[in-house]
């Protein structure tokens, strides 16, 4: 996903944040420890201490899926945003290639539809 919001702009100095949401139980720290960074409140955001950027997100009240920056990956060239949220706070200017925009969130009984959709639209071989 993109998101838009202004706390994303802050933290990423950019127009949005770009995250790839992975399965808790699929998550883990292999090394080190990440330091607890940018906006102070319940969702915690994790950096890497030594470089100070922005690795993941553990949001508020979503504790089965941790939002993990997608240039943190080795290979990010695959990715592209699904969804963009806060789209009312978005730059005039700011634009990506998801498939959905939400002003907001999405509301919670759309996000089993739209990880089915998702999950149809990974599966396809790219050309």
């Amino acid at each position: 996903m993109a998101c838009h919001c202004t706390g994303c702009q802050r933290m990423t100095a950019s127009a949005f944040s770009l995250s790839v949401a992975i399965p808790s139980v699929g998550f883990s720290i292999l090394k080190g420890q990440p330091t607890i960074g940018g906006l102070h409140g319940a969702t915690r955001h994790y950096f890497c201490p030594h470089c100070m950027s922005w690795m993941f997100t553990r949001p508020e009240g979503i504790d089965e899926f941790v939002n993990l920056r997608a240039t943190m990956l080795d290979d990010a060239s695959w990715f592209t945003p699904f969804i963009e949220t806060w789209t009312r706070e978005k730059l005039l200017w700011a634009m990506t290639s998801a498939v959905h925009s939400f002003e907001t969130l999405p509301k919670e009984e759309d996000y089993a539809s739209l990880i089915e959709e998702y999950a149809k639209q990974a599966s396809k071989p790219t050309l």
